[in-house]
């Protein structure tokens, strides 16, 4: 009776609150809630436990790399919908001690038994000839390249064993935590999606059991994953040779052979990350820090480098004006991202080029102030000589260590298989490639695939100024980019730069070959204001305004003050993350 009592009460209470408006705060009436500042830590990640488990790393002497890696574990548990082991992870990490970026490149690689002409084939027999390699099943599956990443990462940064670190994760796994809001909201989307389209996926029982053995999780529900536990444990034991070269990998090998897929123990034991030198451009005084290709991130670069070439605070930030000419950067920027951002391991990318002042002016010069262009094209390079879900967080320690990381099992979950006991998706990623075999991220064994996650950081004055990132496929570049005007240009503070209404512009030229319309959709957030729209409109955007906060990402955000040292944070109020700090 009593518990019949408090669920009337709460359904009377919610139909008030439906009546009612948004309160009003003492300051900042357009953010969400306050940015947190702290002088000692601070981790920004979607998952409110995940954000407390980095705090407890940082105060028991763990480095941000420590916490950051305990992070992403937790959320490979806690937010599968959005990250796991069965992925890949790109970082940017600043060392106060060699006062120098890092990058680390930690995406996985194709299947070195299967060839362009089978990957074709099995494909058409799919989804149909030209459409492309299948989202879900063994084909868009590469190598996992999350784990060697964080034994990278460890091996150059970190100050815990390992053992410390996914400790709390492997707890949370074996006994259970209370599934969030949002992520809850995820978990129901990607079963019907899955459901939908299970002639696609090779065997599906397994993550059936995993995920959605009584069906999609509830807010609230205490889940469990015993079998992530348990590899959690092998990893913390063996190190990241017990998911390459060990007991994971030939469990992987066995399952791949049972269902027809094509990894094998021997794609595992010849993985590796990569160091890189991030690539970075000077936007009114800060500089603006990306990993290269095979991922997107110099597209946000690119943005920068054409809207540069206009005086934005010219025009109210809610415009029109200030809108088209962000949303024609980002056109311009994507079809050179279609035309040339693969592994460079197998592809020239002119890269100087792209990035460079001379390119940006030019590409500014094609942008109609009063009109969509048409069907932009990418521009021409010169002769060079030589032969979509995710999880962003960012932690920060007592040191001056900042972490960006980014890690995604790409589109949903990932490909809809869980190998027998391992508790953990495999991504669908290599779903990017290309089968055009003359396009620079055409299909190929042992080949990374274009990829969309990316991490971004600031410099300023020569300082680390912010961490930070947008989850959420091709709209991460116009996030970042976003984020950055909302900043730089107009002021806001780190907070309100991520609340603010946003867009996402879908369509053009795409890495994979299978291109949408050249003018696309423009979906904008009810914040934009209607006149904004309308205008956009008359100058031939396709607007559509979607109230649902899905297609516009997740921002996390660390500022470190240049005068105190104390960390200014931000979360996304899209996502149910919080910002923690010590």
């Amino acid at each position: 009776m009593f518990r019949m009592l408090i669920a009337s009460a709460v359904i009377v209470a919610n139909a008030s609150a439906q009546d009612l408006g948004p309160g009003a705060r003492p300051v900042g009436p357009d953010w969400s809630r306050s940015p947190v500042i702290a002088p000692h830590g601070m981790a920004a990640t979607a998952q409110p436990l995940a954000s407390q488990v980095a705090i407890d790393i940082l105060k028991q002497g763990g480095s941000a790399v420590d916490a950051a890696i305990a992070v992403n574990a937790t959320l490979g548990l806690m937010e599968p919908t959005g990250c796991g082991v069965g992925g890949d992870l790109f970082a940017i990490v600043w060392d106060p001690k060699t006062e120098k970026l890092h990058g680390l490149n930690g995406s996985g690689r194709s299947p070195m038994g299967r060839s362009l002409d089978e990957t074709i084939a099995r494909s058409a027999a799919i989804v149909g000839e030209g459409k492309g390699i299948p989202p879900l099943g063994v084909l868009p599956v590469t190598v996992p390249g999350t784990v060697d990443a964080w034994f990278e990462l460890h091996g150059k940064f970190g100050k815990l064993p390992m053992k410390e670190i996914l400790a709390p994760a492997i707890s949370y796994a074996r006994n259970g935590y209370p599934v969030s809001p949002v992520i809850a909201m995820y978990l129901e989307r990607n079963l019907k999606g899955f459901e939908a389209r299970l002639p696609m996926i090779d065997e599906f029982d397994n993550a059936r059991a995993t995920y959605f053995a009584n069906g999609a999780p509830k807010a609230g529900a205490i889940f469990k994953n015993p079998d992530l536990a348990r590899t959690y444990e092998k990893l913390a034991k063996g190190g990241r040779n017990a998911f390459y070269k060990g007991e994971i990998a030939r469990t992987v090998d066995a399952y791949m052979k049972r269902i027809g897929g094509d990894l094998r123990y021997e794609d595992f034991a010849a993985h590796k990350s990569e160091w890189v030198d991030p690539g970075c451009v000077d936007y009114r005084g800060y500089s603006v820090c990306e990993l290269p290709p095979n991922g997107q991130g110099f597209a946000a670069l690119q943005m920068l480098n054409i809207l540069k070439n206009v005086d934005l605070k010219q025009y109210k930030r809610g415009s029109a004006e200030v809108f088209h000419y962000m949303v024609e950067a980002k056109r311009l920027a994507f079809e050179d991202v279609a035309s040339y951002y693969a592994d460079p391991q197998y592809a020239d990318i002119p890269a100087d080029w792209l990035l460079s002042d001379d390119y940006g002016r030019e590409r500014f010069a094609l942008i109609d102030k009063t009109k969509a262009m048409a069907a932009p094209k990418a521009g021409v390079a010169p002769k060079l000589e030589g032969p979509g879900d995710t999880t962003y967080f960012t932690v920060a320690d007592s040191s001056g260590m900042m972490v960006s990381l980014i890690q995604s099992n790409y589109r949903g979950m990932g490909s809809g298989l869980v190998a027998d006991g391992l508790g953990f998706m495999f991504q669908d990623r290599g779903e990017l490639f290309n089968l055009d075999p003359n396009h620079p991220n055409a299909y190929a064994p042992g080949k990374r695939p274009f990829h969309t996650i990316i991490p971004a950081f600031v410099m300023k004055d020569g300082a680390p100024y912010m961490s930070f990132g947008l989850m959420g496929g091709a709209m991460q570049p116009q996030g970042h980019v976003q984020v950055l005007v909302n900043i730089i240009d107009y002021g806001m503070n780190i907070q309100e730069a991520g609340d603010a209404a946003r867009f996402n512009h879908d369509g053009g030229s795409q890495s994979t070959g299978v291109d949408l319309d050249p003018i696309g959709v423009l979906e904008v957030e009810p914040g934009v204001p209607e006149e904004t729209r309308a205008k956009l409109k008359a100058m031939g955007h396709n607007v559509v305004v979607d109230d649902t906060g899905v297609p516009f990402g997740g921002y996390e955000a660390i500022i470190k003050d240049p005068e105190t040292g104390a960390y200014w944070g931000a979360t996304e109020m899209r996502k149910d993350g919080i910002v923690a700090g010590y």
